[in-house]
């Protein structure tokens, strides 16, 4: 008989890492979580083992990871971008730390979330193929997750690190933190808000966390996937606009004040992936639509509101 499967989940307590945690668990795998902080209330799995560590401390982290895992998946860092230097300091140093722990207790596979940020203003649909240029990169964020993917796709070159790096676009879905972007409009329109806007005519990539879940499972078992740079994404820019508008026809309320925001003078007007590489590579798609998708959402805030 096969030893159960375990699964090491950096972040494991923040929005993609709860959903990961769930689905792992289903699969009867077992599931340790490190992160910073405990998780909230609404993340909390009781089946989840939760290691409180900061990943920046290689020490700490060294202490703290004593047992093999079979697969890690890295969605730790500084959520609160404001801070340069520890945004900086825990996307990229915490990526290092990680891997120098885990190039001793090699594991069958290394995922680790990347950015769309990656890019930097490249003409999109964005592709892998892309050079990508750090010096050209004006978000720290961006910077720091394009540093840890040379250094991880150097490191599957040199002494055959098992990683795979995938380039997340906009997730969305239920459990996701308020002060993101969907939440807040879905919250403004559920209260009734008026709540202000840029005009909307950008044009992003909203893939739903369940999709994003299914992708990182999938890098996990496939051999294919090892040394590879995937964008995750739906492949289908959507106008921010036109977002908001349904938004607010769904949930019947909210007062959008389009063009009290003004856009940066660096904002990027489209932006989202070619997703060919996911399919061919990995036989990844994103199955939910986003009009399911985003109505399931609502349901959620507004099940929330109402609780």
């Amino acid at each position: 008989m096969n030893p159960k499967r375990n699964i090491l989940i950096v972040g494991g307590t923040g929005f993609i890492g709860y959903h990961l945690a769930k689905k792992s668990l289903k699969k009867g795998w077992q599931v340790t979580s490190i992160s910073s902080k405990p998780p909230k209330k609404i993340r909390y799995l009781s089946k989840v083992k939760y290691i409180l560590c900061d990943i920046t401390k290689k020490k700490s982290l060294r202490n703290k990871i004593k047992k093999y895992f079979n697969y890690v998946v890295n969605l730790g860092g500084y959520v609160d971008h404001s801070d340069k230097k520890k945004t900086f300091t825990s996307h990229y140093a915490g990526c290092k730390n990680l891997t120098e722990i885990f190039l001793k207790k090699k594991p069958t596979s290394f995922v680790q979330m990347g950015s769309s940020l990656e890019y930097g203003n490249t003409k999109s649909p964005q592709s892998e193929k892309v050079k990508c240029n750090p010096k050209l990169i004006n978000s720290t964020y961006g910077k720091a997750k394009l540093l840890s993917s040379i250094y991880l796709t150097n490191l599957f070159r040199k002494k055959n690190f098992p990683c795979t790096i995938l380039r997340l676009y906009l997730a969305y879905g239920p459990k996701q933190d308020i002060n993101r972007f969907l939440p807040i409009i879905i919250e403004g329109c559920i209260k009734d808000k008026k709540f202000p806007c840029s005009k909307g005519n950008q044009l992003r990539d909203f893939v739903h966390v369940n999709d994003v879940v299914d992708a990182i499972l999938k890098s996990l078992v496939n051999k294919n996937a090892k040394g590879q740079i995937i964008n995750i994404g739906s492949g289908k820019p959507r106008q921010i606009r036109k977002i908001i508008e349904y938004i607010k026809k769904v949930s019947k309320g909210g007062s959008p004040q389009f063009g009290k925001i003004k856009m940066r003078k660096d904002e990027i007007i489209k932006l989202y992936p070619s997703i060919k590489k996911a399919k061919k590579v990995i036989n990844w798609r994103p199955k939910i639509s986003f009009q399911k998708g985003l109505k399931s959402t609502i349901k959620f805030y507004n099940e929330k509101k109402n609780s």
